[in-house]
């Protein structure tokens, strides 16, 4: 059911609007006298994230028995309190002395203390859901403050999304808020599959994954969903999962681009919310299915100095490689988290391995401050990012320039897209 909604693919929201919806969707929603987390997405994510924030703090302070706040990190760093500032648009001293009751956590997905096993996908059950991509039981383990709260507000955006699908809904809680264990194998599930055919597609096996894990999850949530594009709200809907999967379809028309052919270059510029190649690597994710077989993506992005502030060893160790590549030295990789090895084939893109050869489908350059050793070290290439005038880039025939990457996903109007199994026919 959807308590409140609204959209439109012409005209965006405007934010005393958006506001005002949101406010009314929560008055009919029934959180008087409960505890309620709303889980609200980081900095990576754009929208208009302070807004929802305020409109929540302020519809349910004093008429919710509580009401505090957790940031879906997933596996990024903790933010600071500049960056907590920015992202809610209140001031700390002002949440301890305007809304004293009222505390705003961020989610540890390492600290065992903080991650609660709350059910088990049982191998038969996961092998189903995926095709039989994974045959293992897979705890599903999440933060443990959920347990402390009557009902729970999951709310953030909905964008096309590497792994799952689209974005939003239920992935507030896996990975936004849940622990290691079930986070890297749905990671690795989205991996096998690609991320060319999964990337824009509504209905996953991944998505079907966090939908289980939810299934072992007690208390009520209502999901705020919102669809944005050039940092407008164009749709807001607000309810159950039917929220989520409205969201999903609006996304779907605003947030996928269609063009006409393929480009031998791409020029990826990362905007400065993502701050290393963990997120920046959406800059590659949404634009590998336009690059042409033999092609260059370069992500552009001089503000960048590392590749992860979080797992930045471990892709160190691993570099960057095709999904095969690992899949067919398995003993070799296999005890390194699933996470690490899908960020790794997804920033890589697709390709072959055969005969102890690896060839990737394109060439990927970081235009980054993370120095060339580093990248000659992980398997990517480098390019000085001073040396790069986007003038020389634009307008040619055969480069495609993208500025404010990450978000939107581009297509072929044809619909062909970038496939395993005829690169092996092609290497073969």
């Amino acid at each position: 059911m959807i308590i409140k909604e609204k959209s439109s693919l012409d005209t965006f929201i405007p934010e005393r609007e958006f506001s005002s919806l949101l406010s009314d969707a929560i008055a009919a929603s029934g959180f008087e006298k409960k505890k309620v987390l709303a889980i609200i997405p980081d900095g990576t994510r754009s929208g208009p994230t302070d807004i929802l924030f305020r409109t929540i703090l302020d519809s349910l302070y004093g008429k919710a028995e509580k009401i505090d706040f957790m940031i879906a990190l997933g596996t990024h760093p903790l933010m600071n309190s500049e960056c907590l500032e920015k992202l809610t648009g209140i001031s700390c001293d002002e949440i301890e002395t305007k809304y004293p009751n009222t505390k705003i956590y961020q989610h540890c997905w390492d600290d065992r203390k903080a991650i609660i096993e709350i059910g088990i996908i049982k191998s038969n059950e996961i092998s189903e859901i995926s095709g039989g991509l994974l045959d293992k039981d897979i705890p599903v383990t999440i933060n443990r403050a959920i347990l402390d709260y009557d009902h729970i507000i999951l709310a953030g955006p909905v964008f096309p999304h590497e792994v799952v699908g689209f974005s939003g809904g239920y992935k507030y809680l896996f990975p936004g808020i849940s622990g290691p264990h079930f986070l890297h194998k749905f990671h690795w599930l989205g991996a096998l599959i690609t991320n060319p055919k999964i990337n824009g597609t509504k209905n996953t096996p991944v998505r079907d994954a966090i939908n289980k894990a939810v299934s072992f999850i007690s208390v009520p949530i209502t999901q705020v969903c919102y669809v944005v594009k050039n940092k407008k709200v164009h749709g807001l809907y607000v309810g159950d999962n039917q929220a989520w999967s409205a969201a999903a379809d609006l996304s779907a028309q605003l947030n996928i681009q269609y063009i006409e052919k393929s480009y031998k270059c791409v020029l990826s510029m990362a905007p400065v919310m993502y701050d290393d190649i963990w997120t920046a690597g959406k800059c590659m994710y949404k634009l590998e299915p336009v690059v042409s077989d033999g092609g260059t993506l370069i992500i552009y992005a001089p503000h960048i100095t590392e590749v992860s502030y979080t797992h930045g060893k471990y892709i160190k160790q691993v570099g960057y490689h095709t999904r095969d590549y690992f899949l067919k030295q398995w003993e070799k990789f296999k005890d390194f988290p699933g996470g690490i090895l899908a960020h790794s084939t997804h920033v890589k893109g697709i390709g072959t391995y055969i005969d102890g050869k690896e060839t990737p489908r394109i060439n990927v350059c970081l235009a980054t401050r993370i120095p060339k050793e580093i990248c000659e070290q992980i398997n990517l290439d480098y390019i000085n990012p001073d040396t790069i005038d986007i003038n020389d880039y634009t307008g040619k025939t055969d480069t495609l320039v993208v500025k404010d990457a990450g978000e939107v996903l581009f297509r072929l109007k044809s619909g062909e897209v970038p496939d395993i199994d005829k690169l092996y026919r092609t290497e073969k």
